[in-house]
């Protein structure tokens, strides 16, 4: 029996259909942007969600009769495929409306989207009609916690059990469950999820923001990704400081795992003051806010910014929030810039480019490796001294007063490795298309962390306009392994995976 014949692909297509409805639902959400702030392509993002709507209504139709089954390999093929499908038809309110007209440009942009990386190649974000800057906004947030998190959720209205989705849409070592069943941990994610966007929108709208880009930003945010409705991001409001601590905060809480604000929320404390990954992430920001404080106060000219850098509380303050700010928008992977930390020293150029490696939480809507993996693997090298001057002692990596079972460690071990790999082909691939040392390595290190600002020609006041075409379509690969964590794009491309059972 051929292997094609084991995979289920009808369930495959029938899912794809479903996450087209769902893309086209919120593409007329965006359509209703259009028509309340009419700004004259309303009728151009309603031929986007019809036509959306159109293409997934036809091969759920088509593909109906499927069996109500999905294995591991169905699991990783339904995550790929179905980032990808949501990539090419996101595509279409940016065609349709002219907001940007070739392909592989509005490619890169919904692929920026849906995966939070938040590089972006407009250069003029502010002359884009108020729909399609919502419609970006929302790829972030639909990305943000995942498309098929969001699928798995309203998948028991079609008899489907979702396991396989979520291990596949989250293949970190975090297990953490808020519930039994897979598909009321999808719910209450999502409330958390929305409970925080809606929360972070009225405190900007309360702070000076028009309500449009309070609820822009607040997308952006909790997604992780980064993209803004003003051409300077959020440097645009240097002179209102609150609203840069708002988006701090809420940056800082997307960034953790989200398993602990549901702990929070049900005041469970001491879970979140015992969790070593949590503690880790808030020394982790405490240290380096104050590394890139006194750096930019001592040795940074404020001045030396190419963006407008008011000092509104004094010089102390403006170090301590744009240190604070910056260390948050990398670490996280949000993207969001106040300032362009590349014009303050090289050693702040070297640490932020650093930072690109270190990554959220697990179970945060955070890109890059992971503070949890950086942590078991720091565990596992000091134990690998002990190892050696005691061999025959069993010695186990303990996280969260747990042994962590070995193949979990290998696990870590292979991912890390295969993202040094993959960065270090990024960079060489990179540079074979025209792009100098520096730009390469940013470039390189910030897609495929989804990070957005990068170093050289792709700094945080430029964008990624300028790449050839050819960059631009594997600067939009590294995103997508990046944001799905690598293993389960790539498996795809193994011979193993398209063997029989």
């Amino acid at each position: 029996m051929s292997v094609f014949k084991t995979i289920n692909f009808r369930i495959i297509s029938h899912l794809m259909g479903l996450l087209l409805l769902v893309n086209g639902g919120f593409m007329l959400l965006s359509a209703f942007v259009s028509l309340m702030y009419d700004d004259g392509v309303v009728q151009s993002m309603f031929y986007a969600a019809s036509l959306t709507f159109l293409i997934g209504g036809i091969i759920m139709f088509f593909s109906r009769h499927h069996r109500k089954e999905i294995q591991k390999k169905e699991g990783y093929m339904i995550v790929s495929l179905g980032w990808i499908i949501m990539a090419l038809a996101g595509t279409m309110p940016y065609l349709f409306t002219g907001a940007i007209p070739s392909f592989t440009n509005a490619f890169f942009e919904t692929m920026s989207g849906y995966t939070t990386t938040g590089a972006s190649i407009l250069s003029d974000i502010e002359s884009v009609p108020k729909g399609v800057l919502f419609w970006r906004s929302i790829t972030h947030w639909i990305g943000g916690m995942g498309i098929i998190v969001l699928a798995i959720a309203i998948l028991p209205l079609l008899g489907i059990g979702g396991m396989q989705l979520f291990a596949a849409e989250a293949p970190g070592p975090a297990g953490d469950k808020l519930h039994p069943r897979i598909t009321d941990t999808a719910k209450r994610l999502w409330l958390i999820y929305v409970g925080y966007t809606l929360a972070e929108t009225l405190l900007l709208w309360a702070a000076g923001m028009t309500f449009f880009d309070a609820i822009n930003h607040s997308l952006s945010t909790l997604s992780t990704g980064g993209f803004s409705t003003k051409n300077a991001s959020v440097a645009y409001y240097n002179s209102q400081p609150l609203i840069q601590y708002i988006i701090i905060v809420f940056m800082f809480l997307a960034g953790t795992n989200f398993v602990l604000s549901y702990f929070a929320f049900k005041t469970k404390f001491s879970k979140i003051l015992r969790d070593e990954e949590f503690k880790l992430y808030f020394y982790f920001v405490v240290g380096l806010t104050l590394v890139a404080a006194l750096f930019i106060y001592f040795k940074a000219d404020p001045s030396m910014s190419t963006i407008d850098h008011p000092m509104v509380y004094g010089p102390l303050e403006s170090a301590f929030r744009h240190g604070l700010f910056q260390v948050l928008a990398v670490v996280t992977t949000t993207g969001f810039v106040s300032a362009d930390f590349t014009a303050w020293t090289p050693f702040l150029t070297i640490f932020f480019f650093g930072l690109m490696f270190l990554g959220g939480s697990a179970g945060s809507t955070a890109g890059g490796i992971k503070i949890v993996r950086h942590l078991i693997m720091i565990k596992n090298g000091i134990l690998e001294f002990k190892r050696t001057l005691h061999p025959n002692a069993i010695l186990p990596v303990r996280y969260n007063h747990k042994a962590v079972q070995q193949p979990i460690v290998f696990n870590i071990l292979a991912f890390f490795i295969l993202y040094m790999l993959s960065f270090i082909i990024g960079v060489l691939v990179f540079s074979l298309m025209g792009l100098d040392f520096q730009t390469s390595l940013g470039g390189a290190a910030s897609t495929l962390g989804n990070v957005g600002p990068a170093l050289g020609d792709l700094g945080p006041v430029e964008n990624y306009g300028g790449l050839p075409v050819a960059a631009k379509w594997w600067a939009s690969f590294l995103m997508l392994i990046g944001r799905l964590e690598l293993f389960t794009v790539l498996i795809l491309f193994t011979p193993f995976f398209w063997r029989r059972r």
